[in-house]
This record gives structure tokens, sequence and C-alpha cells, in this order.
């Protein structure tokens, strides 16, 4: 094997997105940024390499051999995660925790680069593992009332020529390098966002989470003197400060993104649901403004929504009486 430059290898040919993931990831250390590609099958070129991903039927991490086709491969992300990986994946699994601290320009030993990681391939790299695999998103013999094929899979996927294109190794190699830069060009643009717009909020959540009891005495309120996405937050932190059922909130206070008015939320029973741990009070419901106001002794009032998963106030106080006084009935 070389040791004068770094070589990146993966197989030639048609490609797909976890190899063209796994290229882009590696140029993104500090040891393989400046490193050259050979995409081939030849094993001897392969063992030149001095990093191989998606060929050559080794996993072996002290040997940078990181190929996951191979009979008894069964590499997950763990972590809760039981998503087979695929070559993406066991780079990410790797090398993820550098790249994401490279980015922020953070060291690695950040508290906020495990989160940041963890999260990423939840919401960017396990679908691509499972994808390449060949494993379905849930089990059903019904078949799908779409399709989809503008998934990040996809699109790589249409990098290759078509069968009536010039497919010559020169062009194809060409092909992957657009594919990988579009694609890990994404995952970046991933990182930034849930570093930079997910991870602040989350902060947020979990500051008011904390303070709850300062809003209200039973904990049940969560006030933000800002607006900012809370649920999945608010559910995350919940299970990992393991917060009691008695002790959970039921509505969140927060002022409106553009109207300068406030709203009073309830929290749903699951981040995706439409059932709400304590939707406000039934008579409130559907209506508004000064009707609002005179039924429920609280001025200011704006509307109460037909469902009773939230509700509106010019004010802050108002907002907040609203909470309380709903926490009553």
């Amino acid at each position: 094997m070389s040791t004068d430059r770094k070589i990146i290898g993966t197989h030639n040919g048609t490609f797909h997105c976890d190899e063209a993931l796994a290229v882009f990831l590696l140029r993104q250390t500090k040891i393989y940024a400046e490193a050259d590609l050979k995409r081939t099958r030849d094993p001897v070129i392969l063992d030149d390499c001095t990093i191989v991903v998606d060929v050559g039927g080794v996993y072996d991490e002290s040997k940078q051999r990181f190929d996951h086709h191979q009979r008894g491969f069964t590499e997950v992300f763990g972590h809760g995660f039981v998503t087979k990986l695929s070559s993406a994946g066991l780079i990410y699994k790797h090398f993820g925790k550098e790249i994401i601290a490279n980015r922020l320009q953070s060291a690695v030993e950040d508290p906020r680069i495990n989160v940041l990681w963890l999260k990423l391939y939840k919401e960017f790299i396990e679908a691509i593992d499972a994808i390449d695999n060949g494993i379905s998103q849930y089990d059903t013999t019904s078949p799908p009332r779409y399709r989809i094929r503008t998934d990040v899979s996809t699109r790589v996927s249409h990098f290759n020529p078509a069968w009536n294109q010039p497919a010559d190794s020169q062009t194809i190699d060409a092909q992957f390098l657009k594919a990988s830069a579009m694609v890990g060009t994404e995952f970046l643009d991933r990182i930034d966002y849930y570093a930079n717009a997910w991870l602040p909020a989350r902060d947020l959540v979990s500051a008011g989470l904390n303070k709850r009891f300062e809003v209200d005495p039973s904990g049940k309120l969560i006030l933000f003197e800002q607006f900012a996405p809370w649920k999945e937050h608010l559910f995350d932190l919940e299970r990992e400060l393991s917060v009691s059922e008695a002790e959970q909130p039921v509505y969140v206070i927060y002022p409106d993104e553009t109207g300068g008015n406030w709203r009073v939320q309830a929290v749903p029973v699951s981040p995706e649901s439409f059932d709400s741990r304590k939707p406000l009070p039934e008579a409130w419901r559907g209506v508004r403004d000064n009707e609002l106001s005179h039924l429920s002794g609280i001025e200011d009032c704006i509307f109460v929504h037909a469902s009773g998963f939230i509700g509106g106030n010019k004010t802050k106080e108002g907002a907040l009486k609203m909470a309380k006084t709903a926490l009553t009935i």
C-alpha cells in the first residue's frame, strides 16, 4: 500500500447514494481531505488504496476497509438504531463526529457534537442505509398509493447515464463526482441547519422546561419569550430527564411569529398526534374576540380553535391567564 498520498477506493460502474456520500464524507476529514479517488473493482488496485468503501467484501476499521455487502455483515449504528449500515453509515459511524466538529470549527468533545451526530444519523443517514440495503420503511402488503422518486438516494441514481447515453468510465466517474457533491452539499446544509437552528431551539425548550415551576407552581405551563419550534424537543427532553406524567406540561405559551400576539397551545400526546394532553376548555372552542373574552372572563382574547389545541390573546398576560384558567376547568 502506498503511504505517500492517501487514496480512497470504491467500485466503478453504476453508483449509489451510499458510496457517493461516503466519499464526500471522507473528504471532510483531516486525513482524507486531499485524497485521490480510485473507482475500480480490481483487487490489486484496491489493495493499494488507503481506505476502501462499498467494495472488497471486508469491514475492518483497523485496515480502513468499509464494505457492507459480505455475508454475515450485520453492523448497525447502535444508540437505539437497528438499520443495517451501508457504506455511508459505516463512514459516518466512524468519522461523523470529526466531520461535524470540523464543520462547526469546534472540538469533538463539545457536547453539541454527540447530539448532532445522533440527530443527523436519524434524519439523513439512516434512510440512505435502509434504501441501499433494501429495507422497507414499514411492513405492508398493500401497494403504495403513489411513488416517491425525489428522495436523495433516487436523485443520486439519476446521475448515472441512461441506457442510451455514453457509459464509458470517464463519463461515469465524472457523473459520480457530481452526485457525490450534490448529496454531500445537502448533508452539510443539514449540519448547518441542525447546529444553527434546531439545536438553539432545543436550548430554549430545555430552559423553558426547567423554569416551568416559576411560571406556575403546578409545572404544567411552559413560557417562551420568543417563538421556536418546540414539540420534538419537548418530548425528547421529557424522555431524557425522565419527567413523570404527573409533572408533564400541558400548555405552552409563546409569542406569535408574525402578528405580535400571543398563543397558548396544548401539548399533544405525541409529536405527530392531533390529540392533546389537555385541550383548551370545550366551552371556549370556536369562540372569538369579545365573545370569548366575555365567556372566559379574560381580556383581549382572540380565538380558541374548534378542536381546543390552540388559542390566542393580544398580550402575554392574557395568554398566561387563559392557560392558568384552563388548568382549573
